[in-house]
């Protein structure tokens, strides 16, 4: 059992967006089909059924994300904000963040005054040929000067750059990571890219039309970042992520990370609360289609529910901790809230390779193992059975 309750956050899912980027798979729908007072209006009534679930619990932080939340008119996010205080009460210094669009710069000012004071931005390249490939409509140009802008009026200021991109070099890759770097920035959100299913560049790979970086190309530009940003003062902290200082780093994402409780509203939004040891974990998921979420929220619930079983639970736990580079994953915890533990045998086998580092109470992939962490997760899942 823990020692102390979960931190709460809460999740916030805009789903609109201007364009549609074709690497993108989140639940996402354009903009001009957007009904957003509407969307606003079922999001606050989400927020009391939560409370009639929960009852009275401080929330520790709140991420708008999507989509393209900087789309929401700032009275929305100050409302969505001053419900969840009126309902919860916002904990003393409780993260605000919200990911925005470089497009959107000119309302950085009303999402501040809002409330919001850690911004993620997703400039995503820092080269003009690559942002047209990405489906961005913005520049390298105005990325940067939406940068010094968010910079200007937030506290805390994450940027968000995709690597292993279609014909990118190592030594342009290293070109746009120093050219981010000396904007001093705090946080830096660095993700390879991924084909996922059912997006536009998964169909352009299927004929022909996109070639990305193989494998071992992609590890190298993955073993530069780490050593740029760690020689410019960003170590990561969790595979994807760096952060100056561990007052840069992301409060919201650690909740995922560290396994504590969050509770979604908005299309497609995903919860997580409690615990198997305390009666077991439950787990929301929003209906998708915003048109379908909305009435099941004036129905009384827009969610699908479901208790995850210890083993669920544990893979879960498990999937997400060992992201954290620095910490890693609790495994005392990891016990006492599902009963279970990770694969002797594959523990002994992920060590023995150097994949992993297991101290008195956490195991911590090494620098190599970053590279293999999906690997090195499902290689510590034990054979349940039947």
């Amino acid at each position: 059992m823990m020692s102390a309750p979960a931190r709460l956050g809460l999740y916030v899912h805009w789903p609109y967006c201007a364009r549609i980027c074709p690497y993108c798979d989140f639940n996402v729908y354009k903009a001009a089909h957007a009904q957003p007072e509407a969307l606003l209006d079922a999001m606050l009534r989400d927020l009391a059924h939560w409370r009639a679930r929960l009852g009275a619990r401080p929330v520790h932080s709140v991420h708008f994300g999507g989509g393209t939340p900087s789309l929401m008119e700032p009275s929305a996010i100050a409302a969505i904000l001053e419900q969840a205080d009126a309902l919860f009460g916002l904990a003393p210094g409780a993260e605000i963040g919200l990911e925005a669009n470089p497009m959107e710069h000119e309302r950085f000012e009303g999402i501040a005054t809002a409330g919001v004071e850690r911004l993620s931005l997703g400039v995503q390249a820092l080269d003009d040929d690559s942002l047209k490939a990405l489906g961005r409509d913005h520049d390298a140009r105005t990325g940067l000067q939406a940068l010094e802008c968010a910079q200007s009026l937030f506290k805390h200021v994450s940027l968000d750059l995709i690597y292993a991109r279609e014909n990118q070099t190592p030594e342009g890759w290293r070109a746009e990571l120093e050219t981010a770097l000396g904007f001093g920035t705090g946080h830096m959100s660095l993700y390879q890219l991924t084909i996922e299913p059912g997006t536009a560049f998964a169909r352009k790979l299927k004929r022909g039309a996109l070639t990305p970086p193989p494998d071992d190309a992609a590890a190298d530009m993955y073993a530069l970042t780490q050593d740029v940003c760690a020689s410019a003062g960003l170590p990561s902290y969790e595979i994807s992520n760096h952060a100056r200082s561990a007052a840069d780093q992301s409060v919201h994402n650690r909740l995922y990370w560290e396994g504590e409780d969050w509770i979604g509203i908005g299309p497609g939004a995903h919860s997580r609360v409690g615990a198997h040891a305390s009666g077991g974990r439950g787990g929301a998921a929003a209906h998708r289609r915003p048109e379908h979420y909305m009435e099941g929220v004036l129905s009384g619930d827009g969610h699908e529910r479901e208790t995850l079983d210890a083993e669920a639970e544990f893979i879960e736990r498990l999937l997400m901790g060992i992201r954290l580079t620095g910490s890693g994953l609790d495994v005392a915890r990891l016990h006492a809230l599902t009963g279970l533990s990770p694969d002797a045998q594959g523990l002994a086998r992920m060590t023995a390779q150097g994949l992993i580092k297991a101290g008195d109470s956490a195991l911590v992939l090494t620098e190599r193992g970053r590279a293999f962490a999906d690997h090195v997760a499902e290689t510590l899942i034990p054979d349940f059975g039947d």
